[in-house]
């Protein structure tokens, strides 16, 4: 009976610890992936085509030294093209100037994160002037620089209605925002960064 007693406390003990390294190594991982600030918990939201390209661009923005904005890049993703078709990136045109020359998700993935990560470094790490210039082109961190200004709307849109005015054919740029009509600023979308960053949530913690 005494025996019998010993062994049961023995499992409830084994059972305990055994929970209590499963909810430790639980809120490690969970962590790890999403910032836990003033009791919320900040972390992005994609579809699943989307998160089905995870591993795919973790592999090369370590490749390219840019893994701590794996979900920049598949908020990227989501503004581009939700996940869909051959190149869900959307980064033909930084590939080779024009649309349509990349066929395979892979190396959409390959060239997007590699001019994300040439952004990234010539904007001396600044995330969201790194985004925006992921849509208007490595242009706009050199007038950004120039200008000596810090990355905001005013200058996106600035920039957009510079290079629309200054267009050879103006015509071939399409004003998908109405603002983006209203300001003659038709040049690549003003709001890129404001609605990649917008894909990211705060929720209150649990406790």
């Amino acid at each position: 009976m005494r025996q019998r007693k010993k062994n049961r406390i023995y499992m409830q003990i084994a059972t305990l610890t055994m929970v209590m390294v499963i909810v430790l190594v639980s809120v490690s991982v969970y962590t790890s992936k999403h910032d836990l600030k003033d009791g919320k918990i900040t972390r992005y939201l994609f579809t699943n085509k989307v998160e089905q390209y995870r591993s795919v661009v973790e592999k090369y923005a370590k490749e390219h030294e840019v893994e701590e904005h794996v979900d920049v890049l598949l908020a990227m993703m989501m503004q581009e093209s939700g996940g869909r078709g051959d190149d869900p990136m959307q980064s033909s045109e930084s590939l080779c100037g024009e649309v349509g020359c990349i066929d395979e998700p892979e190396k959409s993935i390959q060239q997007g994160v590699a001019y994300f990560s040439k952004g990234l470094q010539a904007a001396e790490g600044d995330v969201e002037l790194a985004v925006q210039a992921y849509n208007f082109g490595l242009g706009f961190v050199d007038y950004v620089q120039e200008k000596n200004k810090d990355f905001d709307e005013a200058v996106a849109i600035e920039f957009s209605q510079v290079m629309y005015q200054n267009a050879e054919d103006p015509s071939k740029y399409t004003c998908l925002r109405k603002e983006a009509k209203q300001h003659e600023a038709c040049y690549g979308d003003i709001y890129y960064a404001r609605d990649v960053m917008n894909y990211k949530h705060d929720f209150v913690a649990a406790n």
